[in-house]
């Protein structure tokens, strides 16, 4: 089988009505470190979709790890009526942890709400995981692998806080989802479980029996991922201001080897925008299944 078009994970994005202050938490918290402070130019916010972001502020953290698998701030205005694990979209960050268990106890004293205490994962028992919601209703799945190293399924964090290693996203169907990545990124699909999810259940005011479709697809690196998680009928869209990113969880930026061999729809064509994160390649957008935002930079 080739290998999969989506070669890495390279930048999660979050939409936030105070960039300054969620900066400063996750360097305090988290220890991430703003590598880039700019706004958003005319280029960048046409590649997006989006004119309204057009002069927002953005900051690009990196972890303490110095990988170049990035967390990006980007300026919103408040969206009121948003709730997070309740609409379609980019759902969560998953990122590698040394200890959830150690972060659970120093976070308890920090601006995020714990929504999940650090256990381990149904069938996996050597992966242990816990979640926080921040203060932009962005939520982050902080899991490690306690396992032997030789045989695990994920990198070591390298750090108390690594790298984002999977994006979550959320949709009506998790077989539609896995269906249209495994058509245009040639990723290989896996069976779609039933599982519970207590989080999302809690979120949604759902009971605790409650399946959920749920799917994983893996990237051409190693510990690099999309989860899919199909949520039931009555959800959808995620509200935004008309010309902004969404709030939470905004986008995702992953690396292909070449934008012109993707039969994709691209919202504008692809450009070489300025910044860090881009290194001077090009880059282009597209909206998922889910209606996701997705950022595809060429090595």
């Amino acid at each position: 089988m080739a290998d999969p078009l989506l070669l890495r994970i390279r930048c999660a994005t979050v939409g936030a009505p105070d960039v300054d202050a969620l900066v400063a938490l996750y360097t305090k918290w988290l220890g991430y470190k703003a590598v880039e402070r700019a706004t958003v130019d005319a280029a960048t916010a046409t590649s997006w979709g989006a004119p309204a972001m057009v002069g927002r502020a953005s900051v690009l953290l990196q972890p303490a790890t110095k990988a170049d698998s990035y967390i990006r701030v980007v300026g919103i205005d408040l969206v009121k009526n948003f709730r997070p694990l309740t609409t379609w979209g980019w759902g969560a960050i998953e990122i590698l942890v040394e200890d959830p268990y150690k972060l659970q106890k120093k976070l308890t004293d920090s601006p995020f709400m714990i929504v999940g205490k650090p256990r381990p994962l149904n069938g996996f028992p050597t992966i242990h995981a816990m979640q926080v919601r921040g203060p932009a209703n962005e939520v982050l799945y902080l899991t490690c692998d306690k396992g032997p190293r030789e045989t695990s399924l994920l990198e070591q964090a390298g750090a108390p806080v690594g790298r984002p290693f999977i994006m979550v996203i959320a949709g009506p169907d998790a077989a539609m989802m896995q269906n249209w990545y495994a058509k245009h990124f040639k990723m290989a699909k896996n069976p779609i479980s039933h599982t519970p999810i207590d989080v999302i259940q809690h979120a949604q005011g759902l009971p605790d029996d409650h399946q959920f479709t749920m799917g994983f697809m893996a990237m051409k690196a190693k510990s690099h991922y999309v989860e899919l998680d199909g949520y039931p009928s009555g959800t959808g869209p995620r509200p935004r201001h008309h010309g902004q990113l969404p709030p939470g969880v905004a986008s995702a930026s992953f690396e292909v080897a070449n934008l012109d061999k993707l039969k994709l729809a691209f919202i504008a064509p692809p450009a070489k925008l300025k910044g860090k994160l881009y290194s001077g390649a090009r880059s282009a957008t597209v909206v998922g299944p889910a209606g996701e935002i997705i950022e595809l930079i060429e090595t």
